[in-house]
């Protein structure tokens, strides 16, 4: 096995050891956050944001899927790609997880879990604009798609194509979950909106900075 082969092996296998941290710390949030749950039940499809079969069959569909497609694609690349898709793809994939870390820890108690058709609030909710959420209004959601542009890199395979193209998916969730948010924050919530993107940080630069940029 050659060096660069062994690299992309341990960075691969540490880079899946952190995705399945990710997915437990997840899956520990629902089950707590379920026991928790009282949302009002006029809301729509509510009961399966309440019901622990729905996980457990949705996640098992989830990770079936994932793995009949876990195929290689149709491309061997050469030495140089491999050299550069490991220098991109690392830092991508390990951001990433770092994200979903971080925006969960950053949930704390309030995290649960939503559907493409439905987002639901605990009935004593609290809005956290700190941590990662001060960042950008859906980290973990980023963290998904640069989870999956990363292992796009490193493992290319079909599975990874996948979760990138779930980020198409992901915004349909996110503006559910602001759906439920506006209403529930008010001026709060827009104040939050207006000071935080949704997808990708602002790019601030300080004021030195500013000022030498217009001098010249």
């Amino acid at each position: 096995m050659t060096l660069l082969s062994l690299i992309e092996l341990w960075i691969g296998r540490i880079g899946g050891a952190g995705i399945l941290l990710c997915l437990a710390i997840i899956f520990f949030g629902i089950f707590k956050g379920i026991r928790r749950f009282d949302s009002t039940p006029q809301q729509k499809y509510i009961w399966l944001l309440r019901s622990p079969l729905f996980y457990l069959v949705a996640s098992a569909a989830f990770f079936w899927f994932c793995w009949q497609i876990w195929r290689p694609l149709p491309f061997s690349p050469s030495l140089p790609v491999r050299v550069v898709s490991l220098i991109i793809g690392t830092p991508l994939l390990f951001t990433g997880i770092g994200l979903i870390l971080w925006g969960r820890f950053s949930l704390g108690s309030e995290y649960f879990v939503s559907t493409g058709r439905q987002a639901a609030l605990f009935s004593d909710h609290r809005l956290i604009t700190s941590g990662a959420y001060a960042l950008v209004r859906h980290p973990m959601y980023l963290g998904i798609l640069l989870v999956g542009l990363g292992g796009l890199l490193l493992y290319r395979t079909w599975t990874m194509v996948f979760i990138s193209l779930m980020y198409f998916g992901l915004r349909v969730r996110a503006r559910r979950e602001e759906e439920a948010l506006e209403p529930a924050f008010g001026i709060q919530y827009h104040t939050y909106q207006d000071s935080v993107p949704p997808w990708f940080p602002k790019i601030r630069l300080s004021e030195a900075k500013i000022t030498k940029s217009k001098n010249n």
